[in-house]
């Protein structure tokens, strides 16, 4: 197996188009790669139209990296592009079997007044809770200790919980929506990575094991002797499992595999609320739905799928130098 990087070039677009004038407009966009051990940010910048009137950058919470738009002119559509270079670097996966049982991570994560917590695993326990779209529920917790047993190790239990949500599940981009409640997915068995990824957080938050909500992009592949589409792509959510001597360690329910060179991580948080890509008020604008294109293209594809007259405005036909850090 080839232990070489690979490099992806990411353009999310997304437009409204409003029925009525928007007087003003807040938005907070989180579409910044993040920089991780194995993935590095060679290039990003954020294009905006119309300008806005004021654009701060800060790093919340979550370590999550957010660009907040202020418009104050009226305005009846707004435009904005993300577009990166990410270079992926192999991971490497723990061994499932290696990692401790997962009662005794539950043990390590629960609250003792004498307990003193090492700073990662404090970090993890605020991970543990419900949240907005994330339910602890004893239905959720019998369905996990069907498959974890008693004292399996944890990143083979979550493995195997991943495996049987995958089995079970139906992926149906028309039974759901942002606001489906995990509970009606479970009802259903039928959703799509954002369902399958809260109820996975769901069933590991109710036997008190920390999970969290990973947003991204996943390489999609064009049907044999098709050319890959420039929009057709779109984001993608996976879990991310806290296990005291392995750290955070990631499971795509929607795929049944871990993550390695084909996922580009953009933020983190308790569930899609945390890391939405764009979320905002206005003054106005009536009835719109936002347009939304993503398009995932591997390097060696560049030219292939950007040739001709289909380049993107923004995008460059040629990956940037080693010393290149923007697109400007």
């Amino acid at each position: 197996m080839s232990h070489a990087p690979l490099r992806y070039h990411v353009l999310h677009d997304t437009a409204y188009h409003y029925d009525q004038p928007v007087g003003e407009s807040r938005q907070l966009v989180r579409l910044t790669p993040r920089s991780l051990p194995w993935q590095r940010s060679l290039a990003h910048r954020v294009e905006v139209q119309p300008e806005p009137s004021r654009l701060l950058e800060f790093i919340d919470g979550f370590g999550n990296h957010v660009t907040s738009l202020h418009l104050e002119a009226g305005h009846d559509q707004l435009l904005i592009r993300a577009e990166s270079w990410i270079e992926l670097h192999p991971r490497t996966l723990s061994p499932l079997m290696e990692s401790p049982a997962w009662e005794g991570v539950r043990e390590t994560l629960s609250y003792r007044a004498e307990r003193r917590f090492q700073p990662e695993a404090l970090q993890a326990t605020r991970f543990k809770f419900e949240s907005a779209h994330v339910r602890v529920k004893r239905e959720f917790a019998q369905y996990t200790q069907e498959v974890f047993g008693p004292g399996r190790p944890l990143l083979d239990a979550v493995n195997a919980l991943m495996e049987r949500i995958h089995e079970e599940f139906t992926f149906d981009p028309e039974a759901t929506d942002v606001a489906t409640p995990v509970t009606e997915v479970f009802a259903k068995r039928r959703g799509v990575c954002q369902d399958f990824s809260h109820f996975m957080i769901s069933c590991l938050r109710s036997v008190g094991v920390a999970a969290r909500y990973v947003s991204g992009y996943l390489l999609t592949r064009p049907p044999p002797g098709k050319p890959r589409l420039i929009g057709a792509d779109a984001t993608h959510a996976w879990v991310s499992v806290f296990c005291p001597q392995q750290g955070w360690v990631d499971f795509d329910p929607t795929n049944n595999l871990q993550p390695n060179l084909e996922h580009i991580t953009v933020g983190w948080g308790r569930d899609f609320a945390d890391v939405s890509p764009l979320r905002g008020v206005i003054l106005g604008g009536g009835d719109h739905e936002p347009e939304i294109a993503v398009t995932v293209v591997p390097e060696v594809e560049f030219d292939l799928v950007y040739g001709g007259d289909t380049v993107p405005e923004l995008s460059r036909r040629e990956p940037p130098d080693e010393s290149e850090d923007d697109l400007d």
